[in-house]
């Protein structure tokens, strides 16, 4: 009877644990990545129009997405949609997510139970979770949430990520200043609308300029006895600081003196007319 043979020995790696690492990082697929913040860009698009958006003032995911891929290269791609559900609304919804879906979306969709229900967190904890598996290359985030997003961001693009917040310039101030997140307007996305969002937006003037038409006839004021006793729009009256120096109403630094102050300006009306927007999008660079 032939003697049992002795089992195989385990094979010890040769790698040292640095060259362990190394061949992981080389596993990992370069990733750009787009998170949206349903929520969030609703309640803002609800705010800049001053109602519920109808469905032609909704943005165009297929346009979205093909803006997202023309800067993706040969990097892997995933667009993530975050939303949330009320239980009145579940039925509606499903129509809206299945399209979505069929764009090459994944869809993240919690409960509304409470209003503290929100989808922030679980973009966050996606984004992390991505950073672990992927090398990203490229974060677009469309939320204008500043709260919990600026410093995560910041920290994704020292770790030398891209990172670009895509959402509305009255909302995301913290985009526009921070110098290492680029912002884009969504508005500035080719395609992304079907109509003008009728907007006063006097940083995206074209050189030779444009027309910003009345919001209602000047004979609607005739209609309106009290109009006429409303004073005439002016630019923000100067405060006076303790020590006499004039400052800017709601602000602490120090206002232009008077004679450098320029002539006061017509008030600013709704966009009705659509000022064209410049022909690449406007983006803050690091």
């Amino acid at each position: 009877m032939d003697a049992p043979r002795p089992p195989e020995p385990v094979r010890q790696s040769a790698d040292r644990p640095g060259d362990r690492s190394e061949r992981r990082e080389t596993e990992r697929r370069d990733l750009d990545l787009l998170v949206w913040d349903a929520p969030n860009i609703d309640m803002t698009l609800s705010s800049i129009l001053g109602s519920r958006p109808a469905s032609s003032d909704r943005p165009r995911f297929d346009a979205i997405a093909r803006w997202f891929l023309a800067e993706a290269a040969d990097h892997e791609v995933e667009g993530c949609v975050f939303t949330n559900v009320h239980p009145t609304s579940a039925v509606s919804l499903r129509g809206w997510i299945e399209a979505l879906r069929s764009f090459g979306y994944a869809v993240f969709a919690r409960p509304k139970v409470h209003p503290e229900d929100d989808v922030d967190d679980a973009m966050l904890q996606h984004i992390a979770s991505r950073q672990a598996s992927h090398r990203l290359r490229r974060v677009v985030v469309a939320s204008g949430d500043g709260r919990n997003f600026l410093l995560p961001l910041e920290e994704l693009h020292r770790a030398g990520v891209r990172v670009v917040v895509l959402s509305f310039a009255e909302v995301a101030g913290y985009a526009q200043e921070s110098p290492l997140i680029e912002f884009v307007d969504l508005e500035d996305v080719p395609g992304a609308f079907q109509v003008s969002l009728g907007r006063t937006r006097l940083t995206a003037l074209p050189p030779d300029g444009g027309w910003f038409r009345p919001t209602r006839p000047m004979r609607a004021l005739l209609e309106e006895g009290t109009a006429l006793d409303h004073p005439h729009p002016h630019p923000p009256a100067a405060d006076h600081g303790r020590d006499g120096d004039p400052v800017r109403a709601g602000g602490s630094g120090p206002a232009p003196h008077p004679e450098d102050a320029p002539a006061p300006a017509a008030p600013e009306v709704g966009e009705v007319g659509r000022v064209p927007a410049p022909h690449a999008p406007r983006a803050r660079t690091a």
